[in-house]
Order: C-alpha cells, then structure tokens, then sequence
C-alpha cells in the first residue's frame, strides 16, 4: 500500500523535472512513511518521464522498494494496492523465462505488462492503481482495479503531457497545475454528498474511473473499460449449494487479505459484514484477531454493543473508541484535506479516529465495504418496489396531500434516519419525482435536483448546466448487463456510489494514519459471483442480504443475522442544534458559499429551520460546512 505519481512533461530541464517530481512525492508521504523512490527519463528536446512512489511496508519488506523494471530497463513501474495472486502468477511467468529480482507482488505486474500489453490487468486479482512507463515507445500505461479500492487522478500538462497521482494534492505540487472550480462536480456534490467519478471538484482533474486503464502516447489517452460485473446469466442450484459455495468464497478471498509481514486486524461495526469477516479471520488464524469498533456518546447512535457480541463469541482482543461532537469538530478540516474533494458522508469523521487509533495497533485492517453493493443490503432496495406502486396512486394523495404532511411534521434529528418514521413520510413524499434508476436520489439526496435549483445562485446554477444527477444514475441503470431492476440497482451504485462515496472514505481516512484497508467482499472473483445469484437470494420480502446471511448464519450471534440494515450514521443533526450551532453559522454566514455558490436567503433558511426544529437540514448543513472548508482551503 503506497502513494504513486508521476508526469511526462516536454518541457524543462534536469533540474525542473527533479524538483517537480520531488515536490508531488512529498505531498502524498502520508500514504507511504516507510521510503521513497524515483525515477527519471530525460528526452534530449526538453522534460522527460517522471515517476515518483511513497512506500508503506506490507509484505517484501526487504526487496519491495519502488520503481521497479524489466530485465531490460525498458519498463519501469509504480504500484499502488495489493496483488493477491501474485504468486501463481510468478510461477507461470517464471515458467516463461521471466527472471524476478524481488520477492513482491510488483514485479510480477511489469513481467505480466511484458507478456500481455494493456490487458495484463484482467489477470491481477487485488486492489491497485498503477503507472508503467515504456522508454523506448515513450508511451505510459495507466490503470485503476475493478472497483476503485484504490485512486488515480490525472490531468493534462501544457504541451501534450500529462500528471497524475494518488491523490490531487499531488497533482497540484506540480507547477503547471492550478485548481479550478467545477460548477457541475458541486452540483452534484449537493445532491449525493459527494462528487462523482471522473469528476473531482476540480475543472482540471479528472479521475480515472475504475476497471479502467488508459495508455497515453504523443499527447493523446483516453480512458477504456477493461471490467464490469454482469449479472448474467444467472447461476443455478438449490439455496443450500449456492450458499455453500458462497461461505467457501467469502473464506477465501478472507484468506488471501491475510497475507502480511505487519500485524493485522478488523473493523468491527456490529453489522452483518464486518461480523462475517470477524468471524471468518479467526476461523483462518491461530491467535486471537485483532478488532476495533467506534460509537458515539449518544446512546441512539452508538452500536458497539452488537459488535461486543461478535468480538466475545471469537474471543478477539477488542479496542473501542468514543467520539463525541468536540472530537469530529476537531478533526473536519483534516477530513478536508485527506479527501482534496468535496465530501460529505459524516461517517468520515469517525472513520478518521478510528482508522487513526487503529493504525496505533496494527498497520493493516480487513472490512466489510461492498457487502452492501454486492448482496442488497440497504433499506431502499426494498422500499423502491413499493414507492413504484405508491407513485401510481391518485396524485391528490402523492403530489398534495403527502408533501403537505410531511412538510407540517418537525423532524426528529436525534435518531438514526432508518427509526425515524417522520424522515421516511419526507422521503415518500420526494420518492414520487424520482425514477427508481436513481434509487439513490430518491433515498438519500441532501438536496433534491428542485431544493437545489432553488438554492444556488442563478448564474452558478446556469453555470453548473448540463448537471443531471438523475441522469447519471439512470445511464449507469441502463449499462447493467441484469435482466431485473434490482441487480441494476446494485449496478448503479456499484458503478457510482461505491467508488465515490464509500471507497474514497475508506482509502483516505486510512491512508492518512498510514494504515492499509482490505475488503474480502470487493474480491473481483467473489462480486462476480454474487453478481449473477437469483436476485430472489439478494433480496427476499425486507430482509436484505438473504443468502448471506443464511451462509454465515451459524456463525454470527442471533441479533446480528437477524438485524435489519442500518448505515453508519453520526449525530449531526443533535451537533448542529447545539453545540455546533454557533460554529456552523459563522463559518457559513457571509462565507464563500454565500458569495459565490448559494443564495445567501436559502443558506440562512436552512440554518434557521433546523436550530428551531421545524425542519432537520443536519446533513445539508453538514454539506454545507465541508463545502465551505473545502473551497477556504483549495480555491
């Protein structure tokens, strides 16, 4: 696990290329505390290729230092993430004639990249984003994992070169890159609670989206698929075998994060996934597993009972943490500047002390991510169904009668939204002017597409256009090779929300401690197993996750099977009633979203409604406060 980036750029001398490179190493250090490596290939007109690696020490402790070349010197290669079958991809290469100067997991990828070109990709089985420079084609080869575990962000150079970088501060250390606004990426950001791929926040950087891989030569790249889970055709057998074959799956590609020469251990949040993990880690090794979970001093919030449970039944040695309000205030402009985009999924606060805790115990942990996206697991999966029949009632009842009452109602706020029958009826009410292909939109937007073309400044919101957020959703809902709208659902959200919400919280809050994050349920091989089960295993009646939790159920206490689904929430709504009340409107009133993205009126509107109850805007205010944070630091 590990920081790369890099440039080729036709301009400049020795000296300049040095420095540029130096500068965009140094800004991801935080990603690899254990060494750094470059390497230079200066062309005779001016610049040169660049590549530039942080390390963090998981395995070949002694040999894995990077770049790392072909027998030849022709390839060099920068590496970040885990290759979980490297070796027996080693052995077939080896068989082949190839000659390994390192024990990793690296090398193999160049002398696979030697064999197979661009498509050596579809061989690996792990998580990475990596950077292979051709000297003799002056051609570089980019590429990101299936699911986007890990980031890779690139812009274009002056000239016909190209940056690009783990994260975008890197890309920013360089001198010819400035940031710029994106009007559209903010738009979207209002609605989803984060910005999505190949959008960053920024007009100049782009993401390269995941099972992607993209080869630039002479000024020119784009972008190409290499991967995309299909949902057909569907497998067969009977439940009992399929969930067999599942639990085998899961336990191996449990087996294959255990890998390390560093200690290791667990996220344990008292959900079905990370339980499942838990518990399947300490069936694979014979000490007792090392587990960490997070709560929160209000009691509503706080599930590290459940996850209790699971640790005492496995016997794991068990380390808590407690966040209050003081402690996430302290910690949201850090949040910030891991992130180096607009981000407003609360959990991040807490995943960042837990992640920071945790790294002072192990230095990789194992986590359910993607449970959810594989296997069905949230509460609108099966509310999307019934709000379809709903929408065709009398639109008296859906359009008038419903908004009315959901509009005279005061929000609770001091709940999770999932036991707040009163945040449900507000959905229901927006559920009718958004298509299930944005099931997302529907559920979970802060702003809906109409709040937030009433918020924004005009001439921001005219600059924002073409801005679809529904459409997004529903292109990605159309592209799913499924024959039911379930597993398109789980398309969408695989394609967009996994890689832009979930999986940017998880590599940036952990790679800020240094810490290495691994998800057995984003095992390409296990998600496209799960991918083409009966949906009626997904998903059954109300009960999400069906076949999973049948596979695993002997192994996870009662109350954990049986468990409906409930995400990850923070108190915000309770915070910004009280004691982040005043924080939020200084920092907001007269602020940059005031003068350059909202109308002041509808900023103001919102923070009165929620300090006197009529309405919980927690979250939009939250949005808001990390936007402004955001743009204060970067723009």
């Amino acid at each position: 696990m590990c920081g790369i980036c890099g440039f080729v750029s036709l301009r400049g001398g020795e000296g300049e290329v040095g420095e540029s490179l130096a500068a965009m190493t140094d800004a991801i250090a935080h990603r690899g505390p254990d060494g750094e490596g470059f390497y230079r290939d200066l062309f005779s007109s001016g610049g040169g290729a660049a590549l530039g690696h942080r390390r963090l020490a998981i395995i070949d402790l002694v040999t894995g230092d990077q770049p790392l070349f072909n027998e030849s010197r022709r390839l060099a290669i920068v590496f970040n993430g885990e290759i979980y079958n490297f070796a027996a991809l080693r052995e077939e290469l080896a068989a082949k004639g190839h000659v390994f100067a390192t024990s990793g997991d690296t090398e193999t990828i160049i002398h696979l990249y030697e064999e197979m070109g661009p498509r050596c990709v579809t061989r690996l089985r792990g998580m990475f984003a990596l950077a292979i420079w051709d000297a003799a084609k002056r051609e570089l080869f980019l590429a990101r994992d299936p699911f986007g575990k890990k980031p890779l962000y690139y812009t274009a150079l002056p000239g016909g070169g190209i940056a690009f970088g783990s994260e975008p501060k890197a890309l920013f250390a360089h001198p010819d890159v400035h940031p710029r606004l994106d009007p559209s990426a903010v738009a979207h950001y209002l609605t989803l609670q984060h910005v999505p791929e190949p959008a960053t926040g920024f007009a100049c950087i782009r993401s390269l989206p995941p099972g992607h891989a993209m080869t630039w030569r002479n000024g020119q790249g784009r972008p190409e698929r290499y991967f995309q889970l299909d949902y057909l055709p569907k497998l067969t057998g009977s439940a009992d075998d399929l969930a067999a074959e599942l639990r085998a799956r899961v336990t191996e590609a449990v087996r294959l994060r255990l890998v390390s020469d560093v200690p290791l251990g667990a996220h344990l949040s008292g959900g079905v996934d990370s339980g499942i993990v838990t518990a399947v880690m300490a069936g694979l090794t014979d000490r007792p597993v090392r587990t960490f979970s997070i709560g929160f001093t209000e009691e509503a919030f706080n599930e590290t009972d459940k996850a209790r449970a699971v640790a005492a039944r496995y016997g794991t040695q068990h380390t808590e943490f407690t966040v209050g309000f003081d402690a996430a205030r302290a910690v949201m402009e850090d949040v910030v500047a891991a992130t180096d985009m607009p981000f407003a999924d609360p959990s991040a606060l807490a995943s960042w002390h837990l992640c920071r805790l945790t790294r002072e115990h192990v230095t990789v942990a194992l986590n359910g991510d993607g449970g959810d996206e594989m296997f069905a697991g949230y509460q609108r999966y099966w509310l999307d169904p019934l709000a379809d029949l709903y929408a065709k009632l009398p639109h008296g009842l859906t359009r008038r009668f419903v908004p009315w009452l959901a509009e005279k109602l005061r929000a609770r706020g001091d709940v999770p939204v999932e036991a707040d029958w009163r945040a449900g009826l507000k959905r229901l009410a927006q559920a009718v002017r958004v298509p299930r292909a944005a099931s997302l939109v529907r559920w979970g937007s802060y702003f809906s597409p109409w709040d937030r073309e009433a918020f924004l400044r005009p001439d921001f919101a005219r600059a924002a256009r073409p801005d679809d957020t529904v459409g997004l959703y529903a292109e990605a809902f159309a592209a799913a090779t499924a024959d039911n709208n379930l597993d398109r659902g789980l398309f969408a959200d695989v394609r967009v929300y996994l890689p832009g919400d979930l999986l940017v919280k998880a590599d940036r809050m952990a790679m800020a401690h240094a810490l290495e994050g691994r998800s057995p349920f984003l095992d390409v091989e296990l998600a496209s197993f799960a991918a083409r089960l009966p949906a009626r295993l997904k998903l059954r009646g109300r009960t999400g996750k069906y076949l999973l939790r049948r596979a695993f159920a002997d192994m996870l206490p009662p109350r954990i099977v049986g468990q409906p689904k409930r995400g990850f929430g923070l108190p915000v709504s309770g915070w910004f009633r009280g004691p982040l009340r005043a924080f939020a409107r200084d920092l907001l009133t007269g602020g940059r979203v005031e003068r350059d993205i909202a109308r002041p009126e509808a900023v103001q509107g919102v923070l009165d409604a929620h300090e006197t109850g009529v309405a919980d805007h927690g979250k939009r205010i939250y949005a808001l406060v990390m936007l402004e944070l955001w743009l204060r630091r970067y723009l």
